[in-house]
């Protein structure tokens, strides 16, 4: 008899889940709590090569089609010059591209939409959910992978997230809406701009058909210290008037505030990237927040990506995190006579090693450059899975290598 498993939560973390699983040996059900599915969730990626693992493994997925490379880290001043470049080959993508990659592979049959999980109990040898349609479904596991918000993690953990004191701004605009000049400037570097308590980054991605159509984008993101209460609250009200928790969805941004931060873009940041804001038809918001547990694995359950360790962004490895936490708890399910809660015991200690690892470097990256401001113009990027450099991909290999064992090609190049 096949073995079962289910996975709560339909986004990268669970479709990953869900594919190597299935390679295990498993029969898979996925069930997202969206009645859609997930297009449009998100903007830019920066690729490891643990994110497009499964998709290059298998044969699924060309890299350089779902990606645009860049060899260069540029930094520029307030008044728009360029001050700093290091050779730095990074891959980047988008959420979308990735999204409909993952499901295609897994397809829909076993994919529920509209399925939220309410709850779920374990007895000898089986999981039980139970959903808010009113039905229930059994498994012989269930990995939960519900995201930042994970109502798993407060049920197993009673760990919530909490708030790093600021906030991004995001979005993407087409080149075409920008200045000739503006795009020589942004459009073949991933582009940085540091100020006091704050930065912004720039870097192109590919639209709905493929890196090399007429619709990439330049996606971009600036962070901005917002202090918890009114502010925060303020910040986070959409249109509609409802307070959001993590993040204000494009779209729902009242015109007051788009209009303060295109004039404080104005004011603040270099014209290029100001201009790119301006050009931005409906700029996001996500609040910045983190989260660790102290355990992933508790019997036939368990945590992985953003519900287990949700990280701040400045490490570029959320989306490979989970991936990779998928990767080694099908490895660690491969053989079909291992005991489950053995297995999940035994996968534990690594995933937990390497999600402290990651938090504590986004957290202490995020204090540099929003608290302590010792970020220097110039400094390399602390991209990286397992380490800061194993990010980097460069602009003309077809298939990434193997996850963890990228390697840092930074050096400092002109100053100006």
């Amino acid at each position: 008899m096949r073995r079962t498993a289910m996975v709560m939560g339909g986004s990268l973390g669970g479709l990953n889940a869900a594919l190597f699983l299935r390679d295990a040996g498993f029969d898979v059900d996925v069930f997202e709590r969206s009645r859609s599915p997930l297009e449009g969730q998100g903007a830019g990626i920066v690729l490891n090569p643990a994110t497009v693992r499964y998709l290059v493994d298998r044969g699924v997925g060309d890299v350089c089609g779902m990606s645009v490379a860049t060899g260069v880290l540029r930094y520029l001043d307030r008044g728009g010059q360029v001050v700093a470049e290091h050779t730095e080959p990074y891959r980047f993508s988008s959420y979308d591209t990735l999204y409909r990659a993952l499901l295609g592979s897994f397809g829909r049959e076993r994919y529920h939409l509209g399925q939220d999980v309410t709850g779920f109990v374990q007895d000898a040898g089986r999981v039980t959910l139970r959903l808010a349609s009113g039905e229930q479904a059994r498994g012989d596991m269930l990995v939960c992978a519900d995201g930042i918000r994970s109502a798993a993690r407060r049920q197993l953990t009673g760990v919530e997230p909490r708030y790093a004191g600021y906030v991004a701004w995001r979005g993407t605009a087409l080149p075409g809406d920008l200045t000739p000049a503006t795009n020589a400037v942004l459009r073949d570097a991933i582009t940085y701009c540091v100020l006091p308590n704050s930065h912004a980054l720039i870097y192109a991605i590919p639209g709905p058909a493929g890196q090399d159509g007429a619709d990439r984008r330049l996606n971009w993101l600036w962070y901005r210290n917002v202090a918890e209460g009114p502010g925060l609250d303020r910040v986070m009200t959409d249109r509609g008037g409802a307070r959001r928790t993590i993040s204000l969805p494009p779209g729902h941004a009242p015109d007051d505030r788009l209009a303060d931060l295109r004039s404080s873009a104005d004011q603040l940041l270099p014209p290029q990237i100001a201009e790119l804001i301006g050009a931005t038809p409906e700029p996001f918001i996500q609040a910045v927040f983190d989260a660790g547990v102290k355990r992933m694995a508790f019997d036939r359950v368990c945590l992985i990506g953003d519900a287990a360790f949700a990280c701040r962004p400045h490490a570029a490895a959320g989306s490979a995190k989970a991936a990779e936490d998928a990767f080694q708890l099908g490895e660690a399910l491969r053989d079909a006579a291992v005991d489950v809660p053995a297995a999940l015991a035994a996968w534990e200690p690594g995933q937990l090693e390497l999600g402290r690892s990651v938090l504590a470097r986004t957290r202490a990256a995020g204090d540099q450059s929003q608290v302590d401001c010792t970020w220097q113009v110039g400094q390399p990027l602390p991209f990286g899975l397992h380490r800061v450099g194993d990010s980097s991909m460069s602009g003309g290999e077809r298939d990434p290598p193997p996850a963890g064992s990228g390697r840092s090609q930074s050096r400092n190049a002109r100053r100006g």
